[in-house]
């Protein structure tokens, strides 16, 4: 395991990556990690539907050790996730190696990308496929949607921070790992603690909720009102209580 200080580093070398990277390269990981997400996201729907009556809110539980695999997948396979790079590419921009344009540039291009990957996880595979327009699973999709756009916009967005602060812990501690496992366990927990607590996260957001507008439920105007709050709330949570944070407290050059 690599100490905070080399963590601190390893994530400095990887934001300056990230922002380097062609554009077409960009676009097509972070198409990746949008479907990514939301396949961990539609799984967490088909296995909770499935044992809901069985297990009742324990079975919540059960789905949330389901959907960090989405984000192993990315983090070990290669894709780009914008909560991520909330906090990778600010850390980059805190140590001066990245510069306010490339940050601005690479989240854009990433939250559109992950957009266009979550409508289509959504739209495909959850509309056309089926695995979301009927039954127990419908049910499920349309409740967990409607509770996340009945959030005001300061719960939204206290939310998202909660959120992107267990996201970005799992993304430091998967660079501290050493071994894939290591890095496997590194990302799962913290994952799986945001889900089971219920914090909002942009990405799935941009699963979830369209996943019930396209069977009918729900409007684009209020999937808009949601996922801008809880945007804004990632951020925070990756730029600041994980990336500023951990700048300040492991520059061994600043006193």
């Amino acid at each position: 395991m690599h100490t905070p200080y080399e963590i601190r580093e390893i994530t400095i070398q990887t934001a300056r990556a990230k922002v380097a990277k062609r554009l077409k390269e960009k676009i097509i990981l972070a198409f990746i990690g949008g479907a990514m997400i939301s396949l961990g996201y539609l799984a967490y729907v088909r296995v909770i539907s499935s044992i809901v009556e069985e297990w009742g809110s324990f079975a919540s539980f059960i789905g949330a050790c389901v959907f960090p695999v989405g984000l192993i997948v990315i983090l070990l396979g290669g894709g780009e996730l914008i909560t991520g790079n909330m906090m990778v590419v600010s850390f980059g921009f805190f140590a001066k190696r990245v510069t306010g344009g490339e940050l601005l540039s690479n989240w854009l291009i990433v939250t559109v990308a992950n957009l266009v990957g979550a409508l289509f996880v959504a739209y495909f595979f959850g509309h056309i496929v089926g695995l979301t327009s009927s039954g127990v699973y419908l049910e499920e999709v349309v409740k967990i949607a409607g509770a996340k756009i009945e959030a005001n916009f300061i719960q939204s967005f206290v939310s998202g921070i909660g959120c992107n602060w267990f996201v970005c812990l799992a993304v430091w501690l998967c660079y501290g790992a050493k071994e894939a496992a290591g890095k496997i366990m590194g990302i799962w927990f913290p994952v799986m603690l945001f889900v089971a607590i219920g914090f909002q996260h942009s990405v799935a957001n941009m699963f979830i909720i369209p996943a019930a507008i396209f069977e009918g439920s729900y409007s684009w105007g209020e999937f808009i009102q949601n996922i801008i709050p809880v945007y804004l709330g990632n951020i925070v949570g990756g730029a600041v209580f994980v990336s500023f944070f951990y700048n300040q407290a492991f520059n061994k050059n600043k006193k």
